[in-house]
């Protein structure tokens, strides 16, 4: 019998759920095919079915995760009408209890250190950055054409942001006693606001 397509794409969905939560609790360096063979329920055939090697699971488990955040990013700023608060829209990876920010964290300090050597893996952040970069875009687009901001280059800003959000994650995750959540959240609207405001008109 054939395979069924539907089948086959909720089966691949499991592999790669269990993939990301397997590299988010050891690391990926740790984790081997049998270890996802266990977590999914296949064995070592099943899984080569779908997937040859651990590069090619591990490559399309990173796409697949780098799918999935900026969506949810795209749906939080949703909520907002402002542009300064769908800027300022992302406090929800400041949440340790967060399902996306438990298994996200890990996965992508991860994914980094093999993108520092690993051409493949740079496209792939290459890609990510310029999903965040797309959406805070748009919302700093809307601000100009709003006149909430003013004289505001969105290529520009947008990189400051993202890179604001990226380097206080990174303090706030890896040496949370010098870091709170409390400091991660205040910095971020003190920074984003401030880095907006150097770019307004002098009266």
């Amino acid at each position: 019998m054939p395979p069924i397509p539907e089948l086959e794409a909720i089966r691949k969905a499991q592999i790669l759920d269990a993939a990301l939560l397997t590299i988010a609790e050891n690391g990926c360096a740790n984790v081997t095919m049998a270890d996802i063979c266990k977590a999914v329920g296949l064995s070592k055939g099943g899984l080569a079915h779908y997937y040859k090697s651990k590069r090619d699971l591990f490559l399309a488990a990173f796409e697949e995760f780098f799918k999935i955040i900026p969506i949810r990013g795209k749906e939080t700023m949703g909520q907002f009408s402002d542009p300064l608060d769908k800027l300022l829209s992302f406090q929800w990876l400041y949440n340790k209890e967060d399902p996306d920010v438990y298994l996200g964290f890990p996965v992508l300090f991860d994914f980094m250190s093999i993108a520092v050597h690993d051409d493949e893996y740079r496209r792939i952040f290459h890609n990510w950055v310029n999903k965040w970069l797309t959406l805070l875009k748009e919302a700093l687009q809307e601000g100009l054409d709003s006149g909430c901001f003013e004289n505001v280059d969105p290529e520009t800003a947008a990189k400051g942001i993202s890179s604001i959000y990226q380097g206080i994650a990174t303090r706030w995750y890896l040496a949370p006693e010098l870091h709170s959540t409390e400091w991660a959240i205040d910095t971020l609207k003190r920074a984003v606001s401030g880095l907006l405001d150097s770019y307004k008109k002098q009266s």
